[in-house]
């Protein structure tokens, strides 16, 4: 039976930590790489970060079916997760885990049901989300309120995930994760 691990939670909650941190300790997981139509940020790679497509790409691969999920997650920047992508990973005898936005995650549980593992990094505030946000030091002051404004609306759909993690200390959010992860994976 093929499973899935996802991981999502608001912008700046740490998901993409804990995922890193998932990976590095778990060789039988593999990163699904998502793809994206925002530009390349510092040091980001096509075919390691995400897939970089234009909107005309990413708009033609929707029409061809080639998505599990996809979402505009903001004004003209749509993520998705390749249908190819998963499969080429469970060829490689592994677990998929994505890190995608809170929409995608609720569409690809639908998805695969039982063979998904949706886990939902919670931030242990608003505030303390912004002060990440503020100190990553990516986005503009307006950047910010709109992913404080999305992260609100997010925060009320963390009831429908099977794992809810603060992240308030990250190595007890990263045990928690890899904790449930593993039982996940072993059920038959």
């Amino acid at each position: 039976m093929n499973k899935l691990i996802i991981i999502t939670a608001p912008s700046g909650a740490g998901k993409s930590t804990i995922a890193k941190y998932l990976m590095d300790k778990n060789p039988g997981l593999a990163f699904s790489i998502s793809a994206t139509t925002r530009p390349l940020r510092g040091n980001e790679k096509h075919g390691r970060d995400y897939y970089f497509m234009s909107v005309d790409e990413f708009q033609h691969t929707i029409q061809q079916d080639g998505f599990v999920e996809w979402e505009m997650v903001y004004e003209g920047k749509y993520y998705g997760t390749l249908k190819s992508e998963i499969e080429r990973i469970w060829q490689d005898n592994k677990t998929p885990m994505l890190d995608i936005d809170v929409k995608g995650a609720i569409h690809v549980k639908q998805l695969y049901s039982k063979n998904a593992l949706t886990i939902f990094i919670e931030p242990p505030s608003i505030d303390e989300l912004k002060k990440r946000l503020v100190g990553r030091n990516t986005d503009t002051p307006e950047n910010i309120d709109t992913r404080i404004n999305k992260a609100s609306y997010e925060l009320s759909f963390k009831e429908s995930f099977d794992r809810i993690i603060v992240n308030d200390n990250l190595k007890d959010a990263c045990e928690k994760a890899e904790k449930a992860i593993l039982a996940f994976i072993q059920q038959a």
